[in-house]
């Protein structure tokens, strides 16, 4: 704990750095995680799933995950929508041998999916590379994307890479995401003093209904994960990069769009690593030097959620360094179990209720949900169409 302040200080004055020497790379991540002039929809994040397949389909095959990383939001229905073809989409997997061990944010295997100009279709061909233990395999072949119009029957690419087969997707499909978000900045500004006090609407509003998202969808062996190692435990997170630069960076849902207020510090984290928040936790320089301000910020939301100072510390030690671990050994999900120190373990499913879970371990129980579900009625009567049964699960674009 006595290391932990310094190394927020560090963090908060690297990235304020970074985004004074760039400020026109950052963007944004998570749906409403800041906005950027320069924020092109297609490398914004807004999700990031990690789950056993058999715990979303009994009949599949043991020892597959599956990962799904969305981008584009509100993507409106029936509109055609396509990946950037300047932009490299990267699934990280770091192999954990402790499911209590601080995460190293070291990347042990990556995914990367690079997208050519769109067809007359709409289409797209996907370049896949993997890089396993520093060496790196491009998937032959030409796959493409699914297009809108051809949405009902998802294309599934069987890529084959450093020694494994992969399966994946990628198109539009329905944003699975489920939040009144609009009435939680309300509730936030009302308990740090910036508005009237208010509670959530019941039922809640979803802010995602009827709108889609761009989907990276990847089925992908747990063997191949653990290459010559025994992992059964992965730490897993999503980024986006574009001219060189990471542009965006996602693991847990509303780490940064839940405590942060100021869209700087939200852009500024988009731009750095678990592996730099990993090194700022261990205390090491430059990284332990300064940094204050991001996490002052996120404490502060906490304290204002209920929380005396020991537990908002507690709460940010158990979210940083920001993975998203998954233990193979058990059913996943995102509250299936916690680690000592708080953090869930076991991914998140596509329809895992993360907002009821957070806002409970946010405001100490104070607040349990926000009144919304996947399969609603929420305001308005709307609700989410069902999962498919078979890969990639995600439910047909609106």
């Amino acid at each position: 704990m006595v290391r932990f302040r310094p190394w927020l200080s560090a963090l908060a004055l690297v990235v304020l750095a970074a985004m004074l020497i760039t400020p026109r790379l950052l963007v944004a991540s998570n749906h409403d995680d800041g906005e950027m002039d320069l924020k092109g929809r297609a490398l914004h994040t807004t999700d990031f799933f990690v789950f056993r397949e058999q715990d979303q389909n009994a009949t599949a095959g043991a020892g597959d995950l599956v990962f799904v990383m969305n981008v584009n939001p509100r993507s409106l229905p029936r509109q055609e929508y396509s990946f950037s073809t300047g932009a490299q989409y990267d699934i990280h997997v770091t192999r954990v041998s402790d499911n209590n061990a601080t995460p190293t944010g070291k990347t042990d295997a990556m995914l990367r999916f690079e997208f050519g100009a769109p067809a007359q279709d709409g289409s797209q061909p996907i370049k896949i590379t993997a890089v396993r233990d520093g060496v790196t395999s491009t998937a032959a072949g030409t796959p493409r994307t699914t297009p809108l119009a051809a949405a009902a029957a998802p294309i599934v690419t069987q890529a084959t890479v450093a020694g494994g087969t992969l399966s994946v997707f990628a198109g539009l499909r329905e944003d699975p995401f489920f939040f009144d978000v609009e009435q939680f900045f309300k509730v936030r500004a009302g308990a740090l003093g910036m508005g009237p006090k208010v509670g959530f609407r019941t039922p809640g509003y979803d802010f995602t209904a009827g709108y889609n998202v761009l989907s990276i969808a990847v089925r992908v062996p747990r063997a191949w994960l653990q290459g010559a190692t025994s992992a059964t435990t992965f730490d897993a997170w999503s980024s986006v990069t574009t001219g060189g630069k990471q542009v965006a960076r996602l693991a847990r849902p509303a780490i940064g769009e839940g405590l942060l207020t100021t869209t700087a510090y939200q852009n500024a984290l988009n731009g750095v690593g678990p592996d730099f928040e990993a090194a700022a936790l261990a205390g090491h320089k430059p990284e332990a030097d300064a940094a204050g301000p991001i996490v002052a910020e996120a404490k502060k939301t906490l304290m204002a959620f209920g929380n005396d100072d020991k537990r908002a510390t507690a709460l940010l030690v158990a979210f940083l360094p920001d993975v998203m671990r998954i233990d193979t050994m058990g059913p996943s999900g995102y509250a299936a179990a916690l680690n000592a120190k708080g953090s869930p373990i076991r991914g998140r499913k596509i329809t895992d209720d993360v907002i009821h879970i957070t806002l409970s371990v946010v405001t100490n129980g104070a607040v349990a949900t926000d009144n919304v579900s996947y399969t609603g009625p929420n305001g308005g009567g709307t609700a989410h169409k069902p999962l498919l049964n078979s890969f990639p699960y995600l439910a047909d674009p609106n």
